[in-house]
């Protein structure tokens, strides 16, 4: 957000951040040697103005190459993901499951993310590759108990053809070695930028904020935090799922396959996917650095897809008044913004203040 403001000319931009450092979860680190971010921080988007703005700005590698498979114990068995045909032919229950696909009914309706799913592949592949993973994704007890599913991958349910990743979407990653940093570089100079510090109260009316032990006033106050906070969790707390990942290092140049960027374990295990980050950041060692992505509570990085908290985040986010905006996946409470959502948004209150 500073960036677009800055790039206007006629604003003076302060940014307070409670963390050490600008970029947060987005910003390269480094573990035995390797660049790594906290979760592949994969540029995926169907925008191509807002790629080719970031593109301008930090030049990116596309990686269209990029392919997910999922390990399914009960069939000893890797497969593709999204779901692919090709695959079918291989599973014990490969007759039962083209029965089930000749009856799937994709346009029923749909009043939650499970009726979603078995409309869609049938019983047989939703619980093989859907419904122990998404149980475990968002700890819940019931895939029917997320009844908010706009960031379900619609049309990537099952696919046919070679390639297993998002077809539509342009794929891509920082070619420099630290990634997005110098783009968050670049996004706060010029800005007055106030590291490890929090602000404790918010005076909306007079669009206020309070910190540094004293009260500070602007034109235009952009959040990025989860809107609850903002009012003193007044209606209640807005719940979130957080992630414990963790780093491993392996003495060999490779681990997953050519063009396999992610695993995803879909059974029992408490993890949900392993990433290698060498097949985004084209790093060269001859070790590799994986990580195994655990859903905890701790930290707050996704927004429960269930209608009830996004309506109560609602509630929260009406209560803002003009000039005063709530951005980004914490401050959106949506689950489905991602990087290019967070510069679009930016982008659209940029154009807006013009």
């Amino acid at each position: 957000m500073s960036h677009q403001l800055n790039l206007l000319g006629n604003w003076d931009t302060t940014i307070v951040e409670s963390g050490p450092e600008t970029g947060a979860g987005v910003r390269t680190r480094w573990w035995g040697g390797h660049p790594y971010t906290f979760g592949p921080r994969h540029f995926l988007t169907k925008n191509e103005k807002v790629f080719e703005y970031l593109n301008s700005y930090l030049p990116m590698r596309l990686c269209a190459e990029h392919e997910f498979i999922s390990y399914v114990e009960k069939d000893q068995e890797f497969y593709s993901y999204p779901i692919n045909m090709s695959d079918i032919p291989k599973m014990p229950e490969s007759d039962q499951i083209h029965k089930e696909l000749n009856k799937k009914d994709i346009n029923a309706f749909s009043g939650n993310f499970e009726e979603y799913w078995i409309n869609s592949v049938g019983k047989i592949l939703y619980e093989k590759f859907i419904d122990s993973y998404t149980k475990k994704m968002w700890q819940v007890k019931s895939n029917a108990e997320l009844d908010t599913f706009k960031w379900s991958p619609k049309g990537t349910t099952l696919k046919s053809g070679p390639r297993a990743a998002w077809d539509s979407s342009i794929s891509a990653y920082p070619i420099a070695q630290d990634g997005y940093n110098s783009y968050f570089d670049l996004a706060v100079a010029g800005s007055k930028v106030m590291l490890s510090t929090t602000i404790s109260k918010y005076d909306f009316e007079n669009k206020s904020v309070f910190y540094e032990n004293s009260w500070h006033r602007y034109d235009v106050i952009v959040n990025t935090i989860s809107p609850d906070t903002l009012f003193e969790f007044c209606f209640g707390k807005l719940p979130f799922i957080g992630r414990d990942v963790h780093k491993i290092v392996l003495p060999v140049e490779f681990a997953l396959p050519p063009n396999v960027y992610f695993v995803y374990y879909v059974n029992s295990e408490p993890f949900t996917r392993i990433v290698e980050y060498k097949k985004f950041t084209k790093h060269k060692s001859n070790s590799t650095l994986l990580s195994l992505e655990i859903p905890s509570l701790n930290g707050k990085h996704y927004p429960l897809p269930i209608s009830r908290w996004q309506n109560l985040a609602g509630k929260y986010l009406d209560l803002l008044p003009s000039e005063v905006f709530s951005i980004g996946r914490a401050g959106s409470y949506k689950y489905e913004i991602d990087i290019d959502d967070c510069i679009e948004q930016a982008m659209e209150i940029s154009k807006a203040l013009k």
